[in-house]
């Protein structure tokens, strides 16, 4: 959109409004994610499911944003059409998506609901991003960080709906409560999102619709290591994330307290939440530093939080609960600055798709660990699965420092040709080897 249109009046003038909408309308749609996981305990309850059949609930959400990812990159749907379009549909989608969850009768129909929800929620998280990228340039990172706290609050907003259920009965959260609460808040996203009636203006044409976009944008290597970046990081992540509650449940810091069922979805979610401040903070940093130095940055931050956890996890409630917190503060601070290397690196026109390839194969790698976890926890212990855990996140470490030596070695140019030709060695009466 031109200057001229917003001078007419097109909402909005101010890179600020647009970035507040984007971001609440995100963190509303998000809050669809984890719906079910944070009921776990009642729909298992309700449904006599099997630790198994638990984990569908959340792994169903993860495949179905990946098979959404790769139709919107296959298809070239993410760079054909407006972001802010395809945010807007996406929400309205997840909203009735996880709607389904209140006519489910069994477990077979909600991880129907699930996967639906996930392959909607495709439409929503990378579009914001890219949307984001047109509304800021030199402040990039601190404008992604600020849309991934939105995330982050929002995938706090199911477990604080359930403390709050919680709270007013002694039953347990009421998992109707939550779904509703979050299917609404993800409606009202979708019509905040429509709000939105120009890209800013660091955006770009939509492109022709083009099958080969998300196999062309990988040709570039920066691409690639960023990607491989961000598997290590949703590795961890989304684990975390979804894992943090049967964690803290099975401490025997919080299983002393007297209400632990109101006190775990309460912690959870205020040690999920404290990754907004991370991403903030990150953001800030990475547009003075780099994105490559701060992501390492993070990833040292959570591994060692994650490593300390499976030590100490023993230890009184006030040190487990920190060391949770600072795990969640690190986990996904460096989220949006690997997505602005994938941004900053792609081809201007292929953005859309590279966003969506590179959510595909982290969102791929959470299904893995989402499962892996409780497997690892009840077979061999939570110590085992949180270095695990961290394991991933350093690997992906590494390909980011492999990255931000490609940087400097690019800044620093081609190394001078010191080797004397045949001539000016005589003249200075050098000799080769003998």
């Amino acid at each position: 959109m031109t200057a001229d249109s917003a001078a007419r009046g097109a909402f909005p003038r101010h890179p600020v409004t647009a970035l507040a909408v984007l971001a609440t309308a995100t963190a509303l749609a998000m809050g669809t994610w984890f719906s079910a996981a944070a009921v776990v305990p009642q729909l298992a309850d309700a449904w006599d499911l099997s630790p198994t059949a638990s984990a569908l609930l959340t792994v169903g959400v993860q495949l179905g944003f990946v098979i959404g990812a790769l139709v919107s990159a296959g298809t070239g749907l993410a760079d054909a059409v407006p972001a802010r379009r395809l945010l807007a549909v996406g929400a309205a989608a997840a909203a009735l998506a996880n709607a389904g969850l209140l006519l489910a009768a069994g477990p077979a129909a909600a991880v129907a609901s699930r996967l639906l929800t996930g392959a909607a929620l495709a439409l929503v998280y990378p579009s914001a991003l890219k949307e984001t990228t047109t509304w800021s340039r030199r402040s990039r990172g601190a404008a992604l960080g600020a849309m991934v706290a939105a995330l982050t609050l929002g995938t706090a907003l199911p477990h604080a709906v359930a403390a709050a259920g919680a709270s007013t009965g002694a039953g347990g959260p009421p998992w109707r409560l939550v779904v509703v609460v979050t299917s609404a808040g993800a409606l009202l996203g979708a019509g905040l999102a429509l709000l939105l009636r120009r890209s800013g203006p660091h955006g770009r044409a939509p492109a022709a619709f083009d099958r080969r976009a998300a196999l062309d944008a990988l040709r570039r290597r920066p691409v690639v290591l960023a990607v491989l970046g961000y598997v290590g990081h949703m590795w961890e992540l989304y684990a975390m994330w979804a894992w943090t509650g049967a964690l803290l449940a099975g401490t025997a810091a919080v299983a002393a307290l007297p209400t632990p069922s109101t006190a775990v979805p309460a912690l959870t979610a205020a040690c999920v939440a404290a990754g907004a401040l991370g991403c903030v903070a990150a953001g800030l940093l990475a547009d003075r530093v780099g994105q490559p130095v701060v992501v390492l940055v993070c990833v040292a931050g959570s591994s060692s939080a994650a490593l300390a956890l499976a030590v100490l996890r023993g230890a009184p409630l006030g040190v487990v609960v920190a060391l949770v917190a600072v795990w969640g503060f690190w986990v996904v601070a460096d989220s949006a600055q690997l997505s602005a290397l994938v941004t900053r690196s792609a081809d201007p026109d292929l953005v859309g798709g590279a966003v969506a390839v590179q959510m595909a194969a982290g969102y791929l790698t959470t299904a893995v660990t989402v499962w892996l976890v409780p497997v690892l926890a009840a077979r061999a212990s939570w110590s085992a699965a949180l270095a695990v855990l961290a394991a991933g996140s350093l690997a992906g470490g590494a390909a980011v420092l492999a990255l931000l030596r490609d940087e400097r070695a690019a800044q620093r140019g081609p190394a001078p040709d010191r080797t004397p030709d045949r001539a000016s060695g005589a003249r200075q009466g050098l000799r080769g080897p003998t």
